[in-house]
């Protein structure tokens, strides 16, 4: 599945320690982006567990993903959107939580 990100998430990804950008890209590699294909085969399919993805409330379609709870909290916001008739994630933020735009 392909992804896109947004101005906000690009800036986060700056701000991130070396090692936490490395766990979040491990993470998407290793576990999302797998689920992610499996999603888009089957809609019915369920999130991995140990990512927790769930709705953010107030903010229709979009999903949060938090796979560490340690400092800091290896989070981040994305939406399943569909270009030219395919699904794509695109992700929003990502690091400590912040207000949804």
């Amino acid at each position: 599945m392909k992804f896109e990100t947004t101005p906000s998430l690009d800036s986060d990804v700056r701000r991130l320690k070396p090692e936490h950008l490395a766990e979040f890209r491990k993470v998407i590699r290793e576990k999302f982006m797998p689920a992610c294909d499996a999603f888009a085969a089957d809609p019915a399919t369920s999130w991995p567990a140990s990512l927790r993805v769930k709705s953010v409330h107030s903010a229709p379609g979009i999903l949060e993903m938090t796979w560490s709870f340690a400092s800091p909290d290896g989070r981040a916001t994305f939406e399943l959107v569909t270009v030219a008739g395919e699904l794509r994630v695109r992700w929003r933020r990502v690091g400590d939580p912040k207000p949804v735009e």
